[in-house]
Order: structure tokens, then sequence, then C-alpha cells
């Protein structure tokens, strides 16, 4: 029988609640505790999904002395980074949620700080489980579209401006861009196949926010238009080595139903993610258009979890290595530099720490 792994989770809001009832789904898996800034939330947390063992905690680094494997982190956006890193520095595998981080520079501390502990850091992606995306994953890296040349995605909500500590340049470093727009870059780079990113030019606008009219009418509730100090759109153009360019653009809230598609132009062919996969080749010299059936996806949050409780039992390697969301972080934090400034700015990403 598998030997058990003891899990303990860092923030107990919302989204750990979607970690814990995924590690509760799997075999010889056991939520040992958590620990919560808020007094008394861990404890209520852990009442609330049926585990009356688990040490609930107000520090995390109490938590981190326990007989622990990994954690999952599950904080608001700006406190992603120094667990983290604690958490690795005691010998703790870590699943950490999305974004990565607010800055480029916490990334690679964080990234270097798995590498020294020799232990696993793996984000919280789950979109790479997709059917669609990992197909197109492999025929982009199968060589079928050619060159590929251009990219475009992005996405967004009519609207869907979220409240709480995700409105807040204090807790969550940034708007829609950081929160979901992080998922698009992410699908982009991970078809591609991480180039390397060079350059960012970006524009940032917070018109629905900040409104007192739209601040209530686009938003999911708890939205104070005078406190609102993030984006609610963004958009940039990316350039990588290999002649590659990307458009990026995303929002919280628009007067618009969507803003496209995601897709990757090749020399060769050319694919379209758009409620499913279509393939645009040429087939006899003519123009050819295959809608491709794909399997059912599995439960894109279970395998995020199993995945990760794999790779901890199996002694890595990480499902969704921080080594390569350091791209998608390093383009993140180029769009808020470039949109500060009104120009396009250089992205360097440590030679250490560079993809072959």
């Amino acid at each position: 029988m598998t030997e058990e792994l003891r899990i303990g989770i860092i923030g107990t809001g919302g989204i750990a609640g979607s970690h814990v009832s995924q590690y509760k789904k799997i075999p010889n898996v056991r939520i040992v505790g958590g620990a919560d800034i808020i007094p008394g939330k861990a404890e209520a947390f852990f009442k609330r999904w049926d585990i009356p063992d688990a040490k609930a905690f107000e520090d995390y680094r109490e938590l981190l002395e326990e007989d622990i494997d990994a954690v999952s982190i599950c904080t608001y956006n700006v406190s992603h980074y120094q667990p983290t890193i604690d958490s690795l520095a005691a010998g703790k595998d870590v699943m950490l949620e999305k974004p990565m981080s607010v800055t480029l520079d916490e990334s690679v501390d964080m990234v270097r700080a798995a590498r020294k502990a020799g232990k696993i850091l793996t984000i919280g992606f789950q979109s790479r489980f997709g059917s669609a995306i990992m197909k197109a994953r492999e025929i982009a890296q199968s060589g079928q579209l050619g060159q590929i040349y251009y990219v475009e995605t992005g996405g967004g909500r009519r609207r869907g401006i979220p409240g709480g500590t995700f409105v807040s340049k204090s807790t969550a470093g940034g708007g829609a861009v950081l929160d979901i727009g992080c998922y698009s870059v992410d699908t982009a780079m991970y078809v591609l196949g991480h180039p390397k990113p060079l350059t960012v030019s970006a524009c940032l606008s917070n018109h629905f926010g900040t409104s007192p009219i739209y601040a209530k009418r686009a938003s999911w509730g708890g939205v104070d238009p005078k406190k609102f100090d993030v984006d609610d759109f963004g958009a940039a153009m990316v350039r990588f080595e290999g002649d590659i360019c990307l458009l990026f653009k995303m929002s919280w809230a628009m007067h618009m139903d969507h803003l496209g598609p995601i897709m990757w132009l090749g020399t060769d062919g050319g694919l379209k993610l758009e409620n499913g996969l279509t393939l645009y080749h040429d087939q006899a010299e003519l123009e050819a258009r295959t809608e491709l059936q794909l399997p059912s996806t599995r439960d894109q949050w279970l395998r995020k979890i199993e995945t990760f409780v794999e790779a901890v039992r199996e002694g890595g390697p990480a499902p969704i290595p921080a080594s390569e969301v350091l791209y998608t972080q390093a383009i993140l934090d180029g769009i808020y530099r470039s949109a500060k400034i009104g120009q396009e700015v250089t992205i360097e990403i440590p030679k250490d720490l560079e993809l072959k």
C-alpha cells in the first residue's frame, strides 16, 4: 500500500476548498493542518470540510514545523512569495496557486529556492490539462504548423469584476491581467514550447472598476470604486526569440461579448482554440479546415492535484514546472512595467534560469 502523504494548507480562503476537495478524492492522502492569518478561519475551514483532526494555525511557520510532506499555498497574490520560500527551505514540496507571484524578481527567487532545496515547486495552472490545450501543444511541437510566427491570446468577461482581495493592489498586486490573464499567457506559452520573451509594450486601464455606476453593475459584489486601484483591462504586444510575436488582451468588464479566440499562426498551418480546437491547413493544394474530435477532458482540477501528489510520492519532476511558469511571469511583469512608463520594456531572464 502506498505510504500516507501528509498535506498542509496555507491560506484557507475559497480557492483552498478547491484543493482540499480534490485531495480528499485521492487514496492515502491526509490533510494534517492549515494556517490562515485571520483568527478562527482555519479552524472553521476544516470544520466546514469535515476534517476534524486537522490542526489550525494563524502562523504558517508553525504549520511547517508539523510532520507534513507538502503544502498547497492558497493565499492572496502578494503573499505567495514568502510562504513559498519558507516552505521550500523547510523541505516541503509546494503546490502554489496561480499567479506564481507579483513580480519577476519574486519568481526568480522561488525557482532558485526550489533548486537549492531539491524540492518540487509546481504552479496551479489546471488549464494545461484540458484536452484541447494538450492536443494544440502536441500539434505545435510536432512541426505540423511549420514556423509559428504569431500568437493571439486573451479573453475576459463582460461583467465579471471580482471583489475582496482581488481588487486591491495591496493584496492582489494587479487586476484582470494578473488574475485571469495569467491563464491566457501560460496557455500560449505552453503550446509554443516557452520561447524566450524579449520585449513588451502594453497598456492598462480601469474605467469600470473605478466607475460609481459600473463598479456595482459589472462586478460580482463588494467593489468600492473609490478603493479600486487595479486594472480591469489590459493589452500588450510581446516579442520573442525566433521572430514570434504575441498579441494579448484581457478584461474583467467591457461592452463586448468576448475578445476573440486563442490562435497560433504558422507557415504551414494554424490553430484556433474556441469552443474546441480547429486546425487550418492545405489539403491537395486547397484550403482545408479540420474540426478536431477531442477526447473528453478529465476533471482538470483533479488532475492538477493528482499529478502533484504523484510527483511528491515519486520524487518529481514538477507536473507544471515553476521554471516554465517563470517565462509567463516575466511577460506579466513586463506588461505592468511597460504600462506604468508608457513605452516598450525589455525582459531580462537570468542566464542560469533560461530554458534550454
